[in-house]
């Protein structure tokens, strides 16, 4: 990778992900200019919420059906807090925290018109930074999101801004922030407790190495089998029956089965998965040591 740390712009971003793929960079590449994959969720509020069956995947297979307390510490823009409040018992708190207080506003927006009060009056909406939640407290919710910020390549492709000024280092810069991020999220959870590490990032920098990181820095992290993902998954979906409309031929069961396997956790490409994604992501849970 030395020779293309050099590269800047649209050539060295072409030339940095074809070195991690390979002659398949090309059908991928293509397929993340295309419009994706969304699936309609509708909870019966004053309007419905689109979103990629992909990140419908991820936020199905944390456990929460059993958690008084869940975080998902990046939320915004919401879908995935929309998920996670669909599966909750009627007892669980749910703290939906962005640190953009922009995108706060924007999070609301989304809990209050997509979601009915019976689901809306159990979510607290925080602007904070996760990286430094854990200052405050520790091991104290029982299934947290981690959706962390990501190089997001789909959107660099499509804004010539983002591609004309994108280098090797943003994705060094990302995966610093994303082990912030990770290492204090993880301070948070309980014993026992479930978390889902998300991105929608191409490289294994963001996805797998920030997950290695993770086990060699503590060692009460287990990496769920692919056995429970699809278990935690089908049980979360059976509650969210109803409520996710999917398109002829966009079924977030395909989507998820369809998902390649990483060294610790799943990868939604689009170029395999009908447009869906990308996605990375991998349940971990703290185990008593």
């Amino acid at each position: 990778m030395k020779k293309n740390e050099k590269l800047r712009g649209a050539e060295g971003f072409d030339s940095y992900y074809h070195e991690l793929y390979g002659d398949r960079w090309e059908s991928l590449r293509n397929s993340l200019f295309s419009d994706g994959a969304y699936v309609k969720l509708d909870f019966s509020g004053s309007q419905p919420y689109f979103l990629d069956p992909a990140s419908v995947c991820a936020a199905l297979c944390l456990p929460v059906r059993e958690s008084s307390k869940v975080l998902d510490l990046c939320a915004a823009p919401g879908g995935k807090t929309l998920v996670l409040a669909g599966n909750l018992s009627e007892k669980a708190v749910l703290y939906s925290n962005e640190r953009s207080a922009e995108r706060k506003m924007r999070l609301s927006k989304v809990i209050s018109q997509t979601l009915p009060e019976v689901l809306s009056k159990g979510i607290v909406v925080s602007c904070s930074d996760g990286a430094t939640w854990c200052r405050r407290e520790t091991e104290a919710y029982d299934s947290i999101l981690l959706d962390a910020p990501c190089s997001s390549e789909r959107h660099v492709l499509l804004d010539e801004k983002y591609l004309r000024e994108w280098s090797p280092s943003r994705t060094k810069q990302l995966s610093i922030e994303q082990w912030a991020l990770l290492s204090s999220a993880w301070r948070l959870l309980v014993k026992g407790g479930y978390m889902v590490y998300s991105t929608c990032a191409l490289s294994v920098k963001e996805n797998d190495d920030v997950i290695s990181r993770l086990l060699k820095k503590f060692d009460d992290v287990r990496i769920a089998s692919y056995e429970e993902v699809i278990s935690c998954f089908s049980t979360n979906r059976n509650t969210f029956a109803g409520i996710i409309e999917e398109k002829e031929g966009i079924e977030v069961m395909s989507v998820l089965k369809n998902a390649e396997k990483t060294k610790f956790g799943l990868h939604i490409l689009p170029d395999s998965s009908c447009g869906a994604g990308p996605i990375f992501f991998s349940l971990i849970q703290k185990i008593n040591t």
